[in-house]
């Protein structure tokens, strides 16, 4: 069957678009009494798709809108659940307040995006749901101090299907989301897509190209290194499929760059970095602690650590530069691959909050 014949894989959206969507609703309709169906938001990227309402109730004081999340063709645990926003006035001048409904959990360790004690509502579909509530406001005349409520319907079941429990959050499930975008994962459709990507890269003469595992990196990257759109791979969790690819296809300079937990599993070896095939190795994580200079103390910590970010924060507060260290390390496992290309190879880490923030390499591959 040729990738013409093919059948193309449906996107979705994710639960911060749906939540967003919800939002945008209630708030309209606590405004002016009526709740718009379908309702249409922003995406980060510009695009403006419309939702329809499964649900809508308007008492006195709040308005509640409710929109079921259509993930596409992925797999998605949720796919098909309802996620509510019930949306209140709030205090003067506090602005969008976010509380965490029945089915949405709550965070309670620490090495995550959110502090412990905040509804684990990420931070870009909190973004998308002060910029929807702002242009409505804008729209109608309306307040911009409210309090949004999200929740999912048996949620805290669909939770017991993630890794929140791992991650300290009870409760239920997580908003998430970047691009308000879901992807279909297909290991084989994502590395063709990589493997068009280095075509169209090579056949317009870039010889420099940045692999990222997710929009947050590969915005970080491509300005740090100057970079065009067209040298952009999609790499997603397939360092693996990426490199072996350039190994066949060479160009002169090949950049690797992730999330601290990502480069992490790389520079322990593994060349598919999603959850599902495998974690990260807190007493790996450790020893590198060590290696960069750290106090023995530190070091043993780092095995009860929750999360890869919370052994990056702790090293931070301590001094201990340990993203060179993993970088390092993930320049080994990448170079491996790489091995007679003679291609330049970096290895690059970024923060949560999207700076590069350790980068080895260039070096030549042998």
């Amino acid at each position: 069957m040729s990738d013409e014949d093919r059948p193309q894989l449906r996107r979705g959206w994710t639960t911060g678009a749906c939540a967003t969507a919800a939002a945008r609703a209630a708030y309209e309709a606590l405004v002016r009494g009526v709740f718009p169906d379908p309702v249409s938001i922003a995406l980060p990227n510009g695009a403006r798709p419309a939702f329809a309402l499964a649900c809508t109730e308007h008492g006195e004081g709040f308005a509640r809108a409710g929109v079921i999340k259509d993930a596409g063709d992925d797999p998605d645990v949720t796919h098909g659940a309802l996620i509510m926003a019930t949306v209140r006035l709030g205090q003067a001048g506090e602005g969008v307040r976010f509380r965490a409904g029945e089915g949405v959990g709550t965070v309670t360790r620490p090495g995550l995006a959110l502090e412990p004690g905040e509804p684990a509502i990420n931070p870009v579909p909190r973004e998308m749901m002060r910029n929807a509530i702002a242009e409505a406001a804008e729209a109608l005349g309306g307040p911009q101090d409210v309090e949004i409520e999200i929740g999912v319907a048996d949620g805290e079941k669909l939770a017991e299907r993630t890794l929140n429990g791992r991650l300290g959050i009870v409760g239920g499930l997580s908003i998430l989301g970047t691009t308000g975008v879901v992807i279909p994962f297909s290991c084989a459709a994502w590395i063709s897509s990589i493997h068009r990507g280095i075509d169209v890269a090579r056949a317009v003469g870039a010889d420099h190209l940045v692999g990222a595992t997710g929009s947050t990196s590969e915005k970080a990257l491509q300005t740090h290194f100057s970079m065009p759109d067209v040298a952009l791979i999609e790499m997603g969790d397939f360092v693996g499929g990426m490199l072996k690819y350039l190994r066949q296809h060479p160009v002169r300079r090949i950049t690797v760059g992730g999330g601290f937990a990502k480069m992490t599993k790389l520079g322990q070896g593994m060349l598919d970095l999603h959850s599902k095939r495998g974690a990260v190795d807190l007493d790996w994580l450790a020893q590198r602690v060590r290696d960069a200079g750290a106090p023995e103390d530190l070091a043993r910590g780092i095995t009860s650590a929750n999360t890869a970010n919370e052994v990056l924060d702790r090293c931070a507060a301590a001094g201990v530069d340990i993203a060179t260290e993993v970088a390092r390390h993930g320049w080994r496992t990448a170079a491996k691959v790489l091995e007679g290309s003679g291609a330049l190879l970096d290895v690059a880490i970024i923060n949560r909050h999207g700076q590069v923030i350790a980068v080895e390499g260039p070096h030549p591959v042998s």
